[in-house]
């Protein structure tokens, strides 16, 4: 089970973008990467193809990110908290909040 998945809200902790909080759109399983909305944005130089009807010029391009720069957002405690996996009594595994206790997945 991942500790954070695509669509969760995400504060960076690490790097130029620190302190900055997005929603997950892709997470990368092989290299352990994931792409965070509007967080480390890089200019990018698109050659033109007319053949795909694309359009030359410099375009703006959400990178990767590790997964260690980024701790999933409390909403409770109002900050960034780490994650943990638990099996609840019913058999199913569930993400916490290690500061609080309080389950992420309902």
């Amino acid at each position: 089970m991942q500790k954070i998945k695509k669509g969760d809200e995400v504060v960076v902790i690490a790097g130029k973008d620190k302190g900055r909080r997005g929603t997950v759109t892709r997470v990368i399983a092989e290299s352990g990467k994931l792409v965070v909305e509007n967080v480390n944005v890089a200019r990018k130089h698109q050659r033109p193809n007319p053949q795909l009807g694309v359009q030359g010029g410099i375009v703006e391009k959400e990178m990767p990110l590790d997964r260690s720069n980024v701790m999933l957002w409390n909403p409770v405690a109002d900050r960034g908290d780490r994650v943990g996996i638990k099996t609840l009594e019913d058999g199913r595994r569930v993400r916490f909040f290690k500061s609080t206790g309080e389950v992420v997945d309902v």
